[in-house]
């Protein structure tokens, strides 16, 4: 690898360097034929507004290869409305990795404010290998997807098992395109979309994963970054063992926030008057759990599970509820009066039992988190000793952090992770309290790209900030950066009215206000 390294860094030097020129400006025999296309929209589908437009693009699988195997790349398109006010393209994406992308210029445009969205002619994609750009599968079954293992020394070989399982599938079904499933191809998809479209320069408007691939297209194309937002931000030096890790290690404070919240409420919850005994009464339903999984809806729930679902614990007023409906469902006792119960059960179990059959999202997801960097451990044994370790310091999600993934057991990564060394004008916005990119991971990225500033939501809960909460105090600052290039002087910390745990006038607290068609960010396991 020492020896390849040269060759590499020149191969991607020229490879991210070719889509410098717009398609009009360079001919058919100085360029690679996909920079010369021209994309052919049509309406997306009949039930769609025909404002609403698609078409598909070509781009080389391999980039260092641009004359080879090409792959089909999904993109679609909202014009703006007033070609006088326009800026030019806006990019989207909502997260993942492995998140489908096309339909976002449908769901932002609606909620976007007129003076932003006069600006922009949104532009959404499928990114590579996922939805309609030349899905990928690794043919795994449902429980093969769900990563959510606990470490336990009698079932860590099993996990090794399932890990190997994992990568050996995905190297099966897909193994001639998984190396180039990546971020930095992502990115250039980018930059092709850019160049197609005869624009010298693209805004972009990124969610949770799609943060960490604005920041790797600012440092690959930065003479081509215009407006970028990124919201909810992944930690680029924590890719991608350290940014599940962080859920382990904010889920503590998350936890302790909880107790307290609870604890003040006693009279109403009865999970104890401090947070010392809200925490026992929580442990001893686990610890009870453990013994006899409690029958909670038709389904079993044991320790294990309720530890997983640690990202409810960002969110008090849901979390509270829930430990009431088990501690009652444990002691065989009805349910309490309030929130419904197959919302509590939702929130318990997450996604998992309404997902769907195709692994696609996970298969893309496996390719992103190991084939972006060569930073994974390759032993068993490192992560064993690490979930065993983490299972005791960060007792809610310690071990299942920690505990061993597929990359384990990946190819070789073909590139190295994107240093983040140039300046970047980006704007990148953050909730305190959230439970996918905790502010720690947000503040790393802010720290990483040299030139951008922070808009922080103080209190605020939740993934994801611009546009999911009506009220947010963000928004403002978003919608100034986006309609006139100008980062705030400073970074900004602002505090969206009474916390959202405390605006309710019934027995059970409100969740913030979300729009009536909520951004399809994805969240839960496997999920930035």
């Amino acid at each position: 690898m020492k020896r390849l390294a040269p060759l590499l860094a020149a191969a991607g030097l020229i490879a991210s360097t070719v889509p410098l020129l717009t398609a009009t400006q360079v001919s058919a025999a100085s360029a690679p034929e996909y920079l010369s296309q021209k994309p052919s929209w049509h309406r997306c589908s009949p039930d769609q507004p025909a404002s609403y437009e698609c078409a598909t693009l070509k781009v080389p699988l391999d980039y260092r290869r641009p004359q080879g195997t090409t792959i089909d790349l999904a993109i679609s398109r909202v014009k703006s409305e007033n070609p006088a006010k326009r800026h030019g393209v806006m990019l989207l994406n909502p997260g993942g990795p492995g998140g489908p992308g096309l339909d976002l210029p449908l769901a932002m445009g609606e909620m976007m404010s007129k003076d932003v969205r006069d600006q922009y002619d949104l532009i959404g994609f499928d990114p590579r290998g996922v939805g309609s750009s030349s899905p990928i599968t690794c043919g795994l079954t449902d429980a093969e997807q769900n990563f959510d293992r606990p470490y336990r020394p009698e079932t860590f070989s099993s996990d090794v098992t399932w890990a190997r399982t994992v990568a050996d599938k995905c190297r099966e079904n897909a193994g001639s395109v998984l190396p180039h499933i990546t971020t930095r191809n992502t990115a250039r998809d980018m930059d092709t979309i850019r160049a197609v479209l005869g624009e010298r320069k693209v805004s972009y408007l990124g969610y949770s994963y799609g943060t960490y691939l604005g920041a790797v297209y600012s440092q690959m194309f930065p003479e081509r970054t215009d407006r970028f937002v990124l919201d909810s931000g992944v930690d680029p030096k924590m890719i991608w063992r350290g940014m599940i890790q962080v859920w382990a290690t904010e889920a503590e404070p998350a936890f302790a926030r909880w107790t307290g919240w609870a604890a003040e409420r006693s009279a109403e919850y009865g999970l104890g008057d401090t947070p010392k005994a809200v925490s026992d009464t929580f442990w001893a339903l686990v610890a009870r759990a453990d013994k006899e999984p409690i029958d909670f809806e038709g389904q079993k729930i044991n320790g294990d599970l309720i530890r997983s679902a640690r990202g409810v614990f960002f969110y008090p007023a849901q979390a509270t509820p829930l430990v009431v409906a088990l501690k009652a469902a444990a002691e065989g006792k009805p349910q309490p009066a309030g929130p419904d119960t197959a919302e509590l059960k939702r929130l318990l179990t997450g996604d998992r039992a309404a997902a769907p059959a195709s692994d696609n999202g996970t298969a893309v997801f496996w390719s992103v988190v190991c084939g972006d960097t060569g930073s994974w451990p390759l032993y068993a044994e490192q992560y064993e000793r690490d979930a065993a370790k983490d299972k005791i310091k960060y007792p809610l999600y310690g071990d299942f952090a920690s505990n061993i993934k597929p990359c384990a057991f990946w190819d070789r990564p073909v590139e190295s992770a994107t240093p983040m060394n140039k300046k970047a004008n980006v704007l990148t916005v953050q909730n305190e309290w959230d439970s996918q990119t905790p502010l720690s991971s947000g503040q790393g990225m802010h720290r990483a790209l040299k030139g951008s500033r922070m808009v922080l939501v103080a209190g605020g809960e939740g993934h994801g900030v611009y546009m999911t909460d009506p009220t947010s105090c963000a928004d403002a600052q978003v919608n100034t950066y986006l309609t006139t290039g100008r980062l705030p002087a400073e970074d900004v910390t602002c505090q969206t009215g009474p916390a959202a745990a405390e605006r309710s006038d019934s027995a059970t607290p409100s969740k913030p206000a979300k729009p009536s068609k909520p951004l399809p960010i994805p969240s839960g396991p496997g999920r930035f």
